[in-house]
């Protein structure tokens, strides 16, 4: 009986002690906001390389369809050739677009106007385009567009097209916002692959 009773004192002692601890000791702390820097460690890069592949993505998009515009920019006003400018393809930031010769709204105006506000970018990018004049021409009958990633951490390729129509890609030098130099430069890279 005497065990029996050693026992009980030994068990209402401990749920003595339970009813006395509330909340989470420090040991038990630590350890969960270890497990959740560990994890956190090994998804950001993850996070990271994604949302880089999505920028590049959205970058060979944009060139696309910078060289859609322009080549309908050049069939409706074939007088006029190819715009000297990209802003010409869309409209200006936050303004109506009625379409004409001077914003044509073949193209979204965030991407005209290289992102909002203007020049900032678009995806982690920043795109350019520009009609030129080959001799004998009077008009623009060529043009040069690139899409730069704004730092290696944004993107790893640089890419480009010309009046052929066809997107080629490079992969991009440190730093990462060189763009492609001339339209000879970009008909010498490689087409872009699916």
């Amino acid at each position: 009986m005497t065990s029996m009773n050693q026992n009980e004192v030994q068990n209402e002692g401990k749920k003595e002690m339970r009813k006395q601890q509330k909340g989470f000791s420090l040991i038990e702390l630590l350890i969960v906001v270890a497990i959740i820097l560990i994890i956190a460690a090994i998804a950001i890069p993850n996070l990271m390389r994604a949302k880089m592949a999505a920028n590049t993505s959205s970058a060979a998009a944009s060139e696309r369809t910078i060289v859609t515009g322009e080549v309908a920019y050049f069939a409706a006003f074939p007088t006029l050739g190819y715009p000297a400018t990209m802003v010409t393809l869309g409209s200006a930031i936050g303004g109506a677009c009625v379409p004409s010769s001077t914003s044509a709204c073949l193209i979204d105006s965030n991407l005209a106007n290289n992102g909002t506000p203007a020049g900032s970018g678009k995806s982690g990018f920043t795109f350019t385009a520009v009609g030129a004049p080959i001799a004998p021409s009077v008009i623009n009958n060529s043009f040069l567009t690139t899409g730069t990633a704004l730092s290696l951490t944004t993107g790893t390729t640089a890419f480009c097209a010309v009046d052929d129509g066809v997107v080629r890609s490079v992969a991009a030098a440190a730093p990462a916002n060189v763009a492609v130099a001339s339209y000879v430069a970009c008909q010498a890279l490689n087409p872009l692959t699916n």
